[in-house]
């Protein structure tokens, strides 16, 4: 990767971790128990947590490339397999599909309900985590859910109402290669087969928040391009910054998985790219480390062939 760092040589030390599959959550008005997996590095305390949504039909075993490294650096990773995971096989006339979205936010604050639970059920974890640091995560449909839990609204296709889903305990948010605005800019597949992207309004979202977009990410949900997913960042306020990922597209050169088929672009060097700058941005926006997120607003100008870093605040210039 031209002139930023690819090695841990100028980063965080890379930690061995620790992960533990199935811890299974009672969640009655789900339907069905709910499935989590966490990963966290073997040492450390006050450890800050990332809840990471998965995009649609993936599962709590995917984005490895994302949640091995962020967890090797220092974060704990709670993943879980929602609803429309190809794994649960909802059928087509599912009651719960219309809330699709809905019950993801729901499947999140049950994980922030449990988190003791959790953090006792994992060996050698018990103690380690620090509650009061939370960033929500996610990936395309997981990056809507990240974004629900921040303020992000949207308009329940069904009732009409916008309800504010935000949660208090999560300080910050990553939206990677997430829907943009809905109403006219939606094609028809979108109006009838995702009707919970018609009316999404970012303009509640204040937390500080980090938004990746991919400049080849052409879906067939929108007609105005690649340039709607970068909306969560130009339609909200407070404290954002846009990484534009050149040439990526939706699965940004292959963070779904090391061997994941949809990847259409798979292009190792935008995977490094998106592992390190989002790493630094989970120590800074945790106020754990902002060297490497300084240098990577340095760095990343409009010249650098990999992607840009923008921001709607001021560059930093120290700790």
């Amino acid at each position: 990767m031209t002139a930023f760092p690819t090695t841990r040589a100028s980063g965080p030390a890379a930690s061995a971790t620790l992960s533990l599959k199935p811890l299974v959550l009672s969640a009655p008005l789900r339907g069905t128990d709910l499935h989590v997996r966490v990963i966290a590095p073997t040492t450390g305390t006050e450890l800050p947590v990332v809840l990471f949504a998965h995009g649609f039909g993936s599962d709590l075993d995917g984005y490895a490339p994302l949640v091995d490294h962020w967890a090797s650096g220092g974060f704990a990773v709670i993943q879980a397999t929602h609803l429309d995971s190809q794994r649960m096989r909802l059928p087509a006339d599912d009651p719960r599909r219309p809330h699709l979205w809905c019950h993801r936010v729901q499947d999140m604050r049950r994980i922030l309900d449990e988190l003791a639970a959790l953090e006792a059920a994992v060996p050698g974890l018990s103690g380690r985590l620090d509650r009061g640091r939370i960033v929500a995560a996610g990936h395309s449909f997981g990056g809507q859910t990240a974004g629900l839990l921040v303020g992000l609204r949207v308009t329940d296709p069904q009732t009409g109402v916008a309800e504010d889903l935000s949660d208090d305990r999560v300080m910050a948010s990553i939206q990677l290669a997430t829907a943009g605005q809905g109403g006219d800019e939606l094609t028809p597949f979108a109006h009838e087969h995702l009707p919970w992207l018609r009316d999404q309004d970012f303009s509640h979202i204040t937390a500080p928040g980090l938004v990746v977009a991919g400049d080849q990410d052409d879906l067939p949900l929108t007609t105005r391009g690649p340039a709607w997913t970068a909306d969560p960042y130009t339609l909200s306020r407070g404290d954002k910054s846009l990484l534009t990922v050149r040439g990526g597209e939706h699965f940004l050169g292959g963070i779904s998985g090391y061997r994941s088929a949809e990847t259409t672009d798979e292009n190792p060097d935008r995977v490094a790219l998106v592992q390190q700058v989002t790493l630094a941005y989970l120590r800074h926006v945790t106020g754990i480390d902002s060297a490497a997120w300084i240098t990577a607003q340095t760095v990343l100008t409009s010249s650098h062939p990999l992607g840009h870093l923008a921001s709607k605040r001021p560059l930093l210039t120290g700790l």
